[in-house]
């Protein structure tokens, strides 16, 4: 590496360069390397703006507490009103122990995709709909 070094900035150049790449090198490229691993899951992870459609009081078919508590959050299978099941995870304490024989729930939808997304919240915003 020292004499193709040498041939392209001269001898004593490429010293003082040899020496910065030995002692500084490795730590250079690992941040280089951590920048653009974040940067590449920052942007393959956006699934693009959601928009709110509506709070549902929806029934609980089955709720499991995390870790056996309620205060660690619930894992509950709920039926949507259009007649599907789905499962949905909270581990908020204060809305996971809301949760029995119903549930609030937010109904999301993507922009682009049109896809559902739904997640728990207090019982209190479910009670003007």
């Amino acid at each position: 590496m020292l004499s193709i070094l040498s041939a392209i900035f001269g001898p004593h150049r490429a010293v003082s360069i040899y020496a910065f790449v030995k002692t500084w090198g490795l730590g250079l490229a690992g941040g280089a390397v951590m920048i653009a691993i974040v940067t590449t899951l920052y942007l393959l992870g956006d699934e693009g703006e959601h928009e709110h459609e509506a709070f549902l009081t929806v029934p609980v078919l089955s709720a499991t507490p995390v870790n056996g508590d309620l205060r660690n959050g619930v894992i509950a299978s709920v039926r949507l009103p259009d007649g599907s099941a789905t499962s949905i995870t909270s581990t908020e304490s204060p809305i996971s122990q809301t949760v029995g024989t119903t549930a609030c729930i937010e109904k999301r939808v993507y922009v682009e995709s049109g896809e559902a997304r739904y997640r728990f919240k207090l019982p209190s915003l479910c009670e003007g709909s």
